[in-house]
């Protein structure tokens, strides 16, 4: 059964954040929330914990996963960022966007088929908190389960639904139902994947 606990949105509390980094790194599977909505997480080199991500979203090795990093160092270490995308990085982290880069070598494959990958600075406290506390990214994904449309919004459904499938849920209070907002950086221009939470604004393109 998942463990749940409940930690203050803005100062979540050290030694329960401890507990959530101690079960990604032992091989758990994670509930957390994010400046946009709740999302799954496990430690990045864990294939059996990606396979239960996986299945409890109902997706398969051809969609992309994403890396939740702390800062643009951690982002640069997986991903390649040339000048231009970290000026812009910079302006727009931590936010609610995900961004589309070019993936460095050590990126493994079973992460991604392609030779991008998704990642991003959640500007959540206690998602920031469980990364500094991780000393290293964690992948993630959208807690959006198999079959449904939205994500689920509360940490005690969340529980009621998934209690045998996850290790563990941090309650940070309710998050909402709207992802993030995905850019492509890849080429010339960024290109918008997904509309989500954050504001298209800074990127001077049109929305989807």
């Amino acid at each position: 059964m998942a463990q749940l606990i409940s930690v203050h949105p803005t100062h979540p509390q050290k030694r329960l954040i401890r507990l959530a980094a101690d079960a990604v790194r032992n091989g758990g599977l994670i509930a957390y929330p994010t400046d946009s909505c709740y999302a799954l997480g496990c430690h990045l080199g864990d294939a059996p914990a990606l396979a239960r991500m996986r299945a409890i979203r109902g997706i398969d090795e051809r969609h992309r996963l994403t890396l939740m990093c702390r800062d643009l160092a951690e982002i640069s270490a997986y991903a390649i960022v040339d000048d231009a995308c970290f000026h812009l990085l910079k302006r727009v982290t931590p936010g609610s966007y995900t961004f589309v880069l070019p993936a460095r070598r050590q990126v493994p494959r079973r992460v991604t088929s392609r030779k991008t990958i998704g990642v991003r600075i959640p500007g959540h406290a206690a998602a920031h908190a469980l990364l500094a506390e991780l000393d290293e990214p964690m992948l993630s994904t959208t807690l959006t389960l198999a079959g449904e449309s939205a994500p689920l919004a509360d940490a005690q459904e969340i529980r009621a639904r998934l209690e045998r499938r996850l290790d563990l849920i941090i309650d940070g209070g309710p998050c909402g139902t709207e992802s993030s907002t995905v850019i492509d950086l890849t080429g010339a221009t960024p290109q918008v994947l997904r509309q989500g939470r954050g504001s298209l604004a800074p990127f001077a393109v049109e929305p989807v």
